[in-house]
């Protein structure tokens, strides 16, 4: 049968099939896809998104769920949580008698304002060191880069120990000062390394120009290099200011002053410990308000920091650490 009686006649030939007498097949219809989607990924089948909303739900109520708890739990009152055994998962009165007194200038607040101040100089002093060595890492000619990036490398790897550090710290007289618990960890070399490859993935012309214009090194790194590594700079600083922040090992070492602990020490205290540390409200002391909510409250406030600073940081992680970790 030829093509116009097949046209005549309304049949058509089925697919993969010959048209007619010497004529191609025609090739089988492709399933629409979606153009939002990379071309190597197949459209999601209803099964296949039901259990990405089912994982995601999971890891949510995870995530939510303790905190949940935790926040309940400091705002509830004795009663409620003789009643409930212990942790509070459903609020039935509201108080913020265990807030008001860790609040009321005693131990707590003090230890939150040193907690704060060594966040601040620690991250700041962290950042300046950690910039200024990457970027001289990352210029190939740079005086014997190559050597101290090695020695870097090495010290990722090994390490002294616990107690040739301590008797080092110890040794240079820093026991019992707010300077233990920022100098023995203001460098970290990973964070170096991330700095260092973002930056060499820093444009050469832009430098060259700049040198053609009379830029010295360090006029370079602050008008080139670190405006163009906002977002790398921003992830790194979060990770300095956290791990200053939630650092209680160094304190527990070296402080032999309670009145120097940070705000981690005053919770290892409560929570550990079971004992309120001196100085602290004499209602929290006798347990006139309730110990588990006083526990849970501080962990509230040393949470509190992180959880107002992450959503400001959380758009440039991505583009932060993957940058740094892949380019260079």
């Amino acid at each position: 049968m030829s093509v116009t009686d097949l046209r005549r006649t309304g049949k058509a030939a089925a697919p993969g099939t010959a048209d007619g007498p010497g004529l191609p097949a025609s090739p089988p219809r492709q399933p629409r896809r979606n153009p939002g989607r990379p071309v190597w990924e197949e459209d999601p089948s209803p099964v296949g998104q039901g259990l990405k909303g089912l994982t995601l739900l999971g890891v949510c109520l995870a995530i939510l769920g303790p905190l949940w708890v935790v926040i309940v739990t400091s705002l509830s009152d004795r009663r409620t949580i003789t009643e409930a055994g212990g942790l509070v998962v459903i609020p039935r009165t509201v108080t913020f008698q265990a807030y008001e007194e860790l609040l009321s200038g005693g131990t707590v607040t003090r230890a939150a304002i040193v907690s704060l101040l060594v966040t601040l100089v620690g991250t700041v002093l962290s950042m300046t060191v950690s910039v200024l060595c990457a970027y001289g890492l990352s210029r190939p000619g740079s005086f014997a880069h190559r050597p101290i990036l090695m020695v870097l490398l090495i010290t990722m790897f090994f390490s002294a120990g616990l107690i040739p550090t301590y008797l080092l710290v110890t040794g240079i007289g820093l026991q019992d000062s707010y300077w233990a618990m920022i100098l023995p960890s203001a460098i970290s070399v990973f964070n170096i390394l991330v700095l260092r490859a973002f930056f060499m993935s820093t444009a050469p012309e832009l430098i060259d120009s700049a040198r053609i214009d009379g830029a010295g090194e360090w006029r370079i790194l602050l008008r080139i290099v670190m405006p163009l590594s906002k977002a790398v700079i921003a992830v790194i600083s979060l990770f300095y200011a956290v791990g200053y922040w939630s650092q209680w090992f160094n304190a527990m070492i070296y402080l032999n002053d309670a009145e120097k602990w940070p705000l981690q020490m005053i919770l290892r205290q409560l929570v550990i410990k079971q004992q309120a540390p001196q100085g602290m409200s004499q209602m929290i002391a006798t347990q006139q308000v309730p110990g588990l909510a006083v526990q849970m409250a501080v962990m509230v406030l040393a949470l509190i920091p992180v959880v107002i600073v992450y959503p400001f940081v959380q758009k440039h992680f991505t583009k932060g650490m993957l940058t740094g970790a892949i380019k260079g």
